[in-house]
C-alpha cells in the first residue's frame, strides 16, 4: 500500500465550510474553484484524512437517493455512493448538490461483479471497463465537492477469481495518473484473512481499505490488526443487525428488530466498532440515508418509505452533534400479536380476528397517530443489497385500529408480517413488524 501526501499543481482559496461558485472580477462569470486536495497524513502511529489541510474525519452516510439537506442538516458532512449514474442524478449533479449543502462525496465507481456474470478472464471485458470508468473519473475529478474514489462494492462476495483485484488496481493507477488529488479506496464485504492478503498483494495501488460490517461491526479493529492491516481504513456501510445475522421463525422468516432497538444498537456499534479505533480508522458511513426495500420495507433505511425519521436519526445526531434533537422519536417499549412478541412463532387461524397492541414513550408528549398494514412475507432471496420489490399488501387486514391497538384478520393461510408505525407529528416514526402464519 502506498503512504501518500496529495499534492495539487496550484493554488486554489477553498475551505470545506465554503464550496461555493465564485464569480470573476467583472462579477459577469462564474467559475469552479477547482477540487479539493485531499491528503492522507500519517504522524504520531495515527492516520488522518485532510482536506485543503484540515483534519476532516467522516461523518457520512449511505445516500443514493436520499435527503441530502437532512443530512446537512443533522451536522453530517459527507455521503458515500454506490454508482456514477444512479438513474436519476448523474454524478455532476449528485457533486452540486452536495457542494450546495456543505458536504463531501465518496464517489462510488460501479465495477462488475462476478456473481453478476462479469468475467475478470475475458481481457477485452476488463479492457472495456477501464475505458469507460476512465472516461467517468475525467469527467468530475475536479469538483470541489469530490472526497474519495470508491471503486467497486463488496466486490468479494460469492466471487471466485482473484484476477478481480488486479482490475481493482488497474483502476487505482489510472484515476492517480488522472488525478492527484483525491485517494481510493474499495469497500469489502466483511473482513478476513485472504481478502486482507489479496488487496495486500494485488491492490498496492489504493489508499484506503473499506470495510462493510454490521452485527459483528465492534469486531473489527481487533481483526484489523489480526489479520495485518496496518493501513488507513472507513466503514463504508454500518447500521442494523442484517437479516443474515438475526434469529429466525420457525418457517424461517428472519426477524427484523423495531426502531428503538436497532437505535440502540447504532450507538452501541458506532462506540465499540468506529469511534473505538483512533489510531486508523478515518471515519464512515451509516446504511442507509434513506429508504429501500431488503427483506422488508423498514429493514435498513432509517428513513421510512413517507420520508419519517426513524430513532437511529435520532442517534447518528447525537453521534456528529454530541447531544440529541430538540424533538425526540418516540421509543417502543412492547409490541405484540395476540399477546405474543415476534421470537414467540405467531400462529394464527384464518379468517379469525387477533389483537395487536404497541406501547411507546415519547420524550415530548407528542400525540401520537397509528397507521397499521400486513405485508405478505417477502420471497425474494437476493444478495449484497440487489433490488428487490416490495411485498403486497393485504386489504381489508387491519379490521379497526385506536390509539395503539388494532384487530387484524387475515383470511388466507400463508405467510405475513403486521407493520405498525407511529408518528409524532413532527417528522419522526417509530415502526416494527411482528412475522406471522396463518394455517
Amino acid at each position: 500500500m502506498r503512504q501518500i501526501i496529495f499534492l495539487v499543481c496550484f493554488c486554489v482559496f477553498f475551505s470545506c465550510k465554503d464550496n461555493s461558485v465564485k464569480k470573476d472580477i467583472a462579477g459577469d462569470t462564474e467559475f469552479n474553484p477547482g477540487p479539493a486536495r485531499v491528503e492522507i497524513m500519517f504522524k504520531d502511529s495515527k492516520y488522518a484524512l485532510l482536506v485543503n489541510k484540515e483534519p476532516f474525519y467522516i461523518k457520512g452516510a449511505g445516500l443514493e437517493f436520499g435527503d441530502v439537506s437532512s443530512l446537512a442538516s443533522h451536522k453530517g458532512n459527507s455521503f458515500r455512493t454506490w454508482q456514477t449514474d444512479n438513474g436519476q442524478k448523474t454524478a455532476l449533479e449528485v457533486l452540486d448538490e452536495a457542494q450546495e449543502n456543505g458536504l463531501m462525496v465518496t464517489m462510488g465507481i460501479n465495477v462488475g461483479r462476478e456473481r453478476h456474470g462479469f468475467d475478470y478472464n475475458d481481457e477485452t471485458a476488463v479492457n472495456g471497463q477501464l475505458e469507460r470508468i476512465k472516461k467517468e473519473v475525467i469527467s468530475i475529478k475536479d469538483h470541489p465537492a469530490l472526497l474519495i474514489w470508491g471503486i467497486g462494492n463488496e466486490l468479494n462476495l460469492s466471487y471466485e477469481n482473484p484476477k478481480v483485484w488486479d482490475a481493482v488496481n488497474e483502476i487505482s493507477r489510472m484515476i492517480h495518473e488522472l488525478d492527484p488529488n483525491h485517494p481510493t479506496t474499495t469497500s469489502l464485504s466483511g473482513i478476513s484473512q485472504k481478502e486482507i492478503n489479496y488487496i495486500k498483494e494485488r491492490c498496492p495501488d489504493l489508499d484506503i481499505l473499506s470495510i462493510q460490517m454490521y452485527g459483528e461491526l465492534p469486531a473489527v479493529p481487533a481483526l484489523i490488526r489480526e489479520y495485518g492491516w496496518d493501513g488507513p481504513y472507513m466503514i463504508t456501510e454500518w447500521g442494523a443487525t442484517g437479516h443474515w445475522e438475526v434469529p429466525k421463525t420457525q418457517w424461517g422468516a428472519p426477524i427484523e428488530e423495531h426502531s428503538s432497538l436497532k437505535a440502540a444498537n447504532y450507538l452501541k456499534r458506532f462506540k465499540q466498532g468506529i469511534e473505538a479505533d483512533t489510531l486508523q480508522c478515518i471515519g464512515s458511513y451509516v446504511f442507509l440515508w434513506g429508504n429501500k426495500q431488503e427483506r422488508t420495507p423498514t429493514w435498513y433505511g432509517i428513513f421510512l418509505e413517507n420520508g419519517q425519521e426513524t430513532e437511529s436519526v435520532d442517534v447518528m445526531h447525537y453521534i456528529w452533534n454530541g447531544e440529541w434533537p430538540d424533538n425526540r422519536t418516540p421509543q417502543i417499549v412492547s409490541f405484540t400479536l395476540d399477546g405474543k412478541t415476534a421470537y414467540d412463532n405467531v400462529f394464527l387461524q384464518a379468517d379469525k380476528m387477533y389483537n395487536a397492541e404497541i406501547k411507546l414513550v415519547d420524550f415530548e408528549d407528542d400525540t401520537i397517530s397509528y397507521t397499521w398494514e400486513v405485508l405478505h412475507e417477502s420471497t425474494e432471496t437476493k444478495e449484497g443489497g440487489d433490488y428487490e420489490e416490495r411485498p403486497a399488501a393485504l386489504e381489508r387486514a387491519i379490521i379497526s385500529h385506536k390509539d395503539g391497538a388494532a384487530k387484524i384478520k387475515v383470511q388466507e393461510k400463508g405467510t405475513y408480517r403486521l407493520f405498525v408505525y407511529a408518528d409524532d407529528g413532527n417528522n419522526h416514526s417509530a415502526t416494527a413488524n411482528i412475522p406471522f402464519m396463518v394455517n
